[in-house]
Formats: structure tokens, sequence, C-alpha cells
């Protein structure tokens, strides 16, 4: 039994599976019914990194992708620590609002909930 898994985002299509002479089969049938255009190894698609290893396997990365969060919030020379939450601020139902650009927070929390697909580790910490 062979898999096949069809991803598709858009106009681009990622097609992987267990069997080379299948794949290529479901190739040639999408491309009598659609114009494709064949780019050969994946290397970044959605903000992954994929990358081929001497072992057959792959590894997917966020890299750039944290990069330019980095960038996109002047924190590329922010220090880590172990969690960025604070464990003795106390909580107020009443405050000031102290986002000046709330849709850029937003759009923050969102891309790093999506890092966390590579970077389980920070989960906890952006939920």
């Amino acid at each position: 039994m062979h898999v096949v898994y069809l991803f598709v985002n858009v106009d681009d299509i990622i097609l992987i599976g267990s069997s080379i002479s299948l794949i290529q089969h479901i190739t040639y049938k999408l491309n009598t019914a659609f114009s494709l255009k064949q780019l050969g190894h994946l290397d970044y698609f959605l903000g992954l990194e994929i990358k081929y290893l001497p072992n057959n396997s792959i590894l997917m990365t966020q890299t750039k992708y944290i990069r330019d969060l980095l960038h996109k919030t002047n924190m590329v020379e922010a220090h880590s620590i172990s969690s960025p939450m604070v464990s003795n601020y106390k909580l107020s139902r009443h405050g000031a609002d102290v986002f000046h650009d709330p849709t850029l927070y937003k759009s923050v929390v969102g891309a790093l909930q999506y890092a966390t697909l590579t970077r389980l580790e920070i989960s906890f910490d952006v939920n």
C-alpha cells in the first residue's frame, strides 16, 4: 500500500508520497487538466524551510520566518530568557492600554502561534 499527500495552497501544490512512480502518475494526470510547472525539490513553503539530509530524511525549520518576525518587531538584538512570562506581575481588570498598535500585536501573536509548528517549546508561552 502506498501513501500520497497532496497539499494545495492557492496556486501552489506539493505532492509527496511513498512511491515515486505513483507520484509521477498523479503529476501526469494533474498536468493533463492543469498547466503545471515543476520546480523540483521543495526548499521553502509557507514559512517552512525544507532541508534534505544525507540519510534520506528531511528537516523542517522556520529559521527565516522567525528571523523575519524578529526584524518586524525590532527584536533582532534581544537576548533569550527561560520564559518571557513575568511570574510576580499582578494582573488587573482595569489598566492602561499599553499596546500602541493592537494590529501589530495581533499579527505577532498569530505569527508566533504559526512558529509553534516547528518550535514546540514556545507553545506554552505563546498561548
